[in-house]
């Protein structure tokens, strides 16, 4: 069994005295691990950093086996190490794709954004296409907010509030006097330009609710990652 495809890597760990187990995405084959001989050498290692393109090549006697990589660089993001919110975005990115994602399920969709989101950290405000592509991860994964319409009365205008049960927009005349049990719906969540940093906080509040409560629960008792919140405080902070 062999493939060859492109690659975004997510994350690296020890296996023995040299080799390396990575774990990537890729269009084709989805979230995918593999052992790199020589992985932890001098010369792979510096390679082998999370949220670098690779070209890889997967081979193994049989399809379930963990088999084995050879990785080759093709692009290096340690320029986002230099911003540290960039470097916290893509923490978060790469958490949540290795929690979320079914093991060797292909998201092509999901794949190019994630590329597109990688590459727009080079320039300012890209924040906002981080929203944009947690709301992507959630429809990818069967988790879709529909913030189209209201769910109540049907229309399509002053959309201001979430229902957390149905993940459906409500409008202000819909809310009546549930409004202080529904989320927020910040106008950069229907794709407009945060006009600061604390919508976009407030926004990532209610994608974050239907990743802890829809999403994590179905995957199981681990909570989400991590390096998620450590991103979301910092974007809290910039916003006071």
């Amino acid at each position: 069994m062999d493939w060859r495809d492109e690659a975004l890597l997510l994350s690296v760990r020890p296996h023995g005295e040299s080799a390396a187990i990575i774990e990537v995405f890729t269009p084709s084959k989805g979230r995918h691990a593999g052992v790199v001989r020589g992985g932890a050498s001098r010369r792979l290692a510096p390679v082998l950093q999370p949220g670098s393109q690779l070209s890889v090549a997967w081979s193994a006697r049989l399809e379930e086996h963990l088999g084995h990589f050879i990785a080759e660089p093709v692009l290096s993001r340690s320029f986002l190490w230099q911003d540290r919110l960039a470097l916290a975005g893509l923490s978060a990115t790469l958490a949540l794709l290795a929690f979320a994602l079914p093991e060797r399920d292909p998201h092509p969709t999901l794949y190019a954004a994630t590329q597109a989101l990688l590459t727009s950290m080079e320039v300012e405000g890209w924040p906002a296409d981080y929203l944009q592509w947690e709301l992507l991860l959630l429809e990818e994964l069967g988790f879709g907010l529909d913030l189209s319409a209201c769910a109540v009365t049907g229309d399509s205008d002053d959309l201001a509030y979430v229902s957390p049960k149905s993940g459906r927009a409500v409008s202000r005349r819909g809310a009546g006097e549930w409004a202080s049990r529904l989320l927020p719906l910040p106008p950069c969540l229907l794709g407009e330009t945060p006009t600061d940093e604390a919508e976009l906080a407030d926004a990532l509040a209610t994608t974050g609710f239907f990743l802890e409560d829809r999403l994590a629960r179905e995957l199981g008792p681990a909570p989400i990652p991590e390096a998620r919140r450590r991103f979301i405080d910092l974007l809290q902070r910039r916003a006071k």
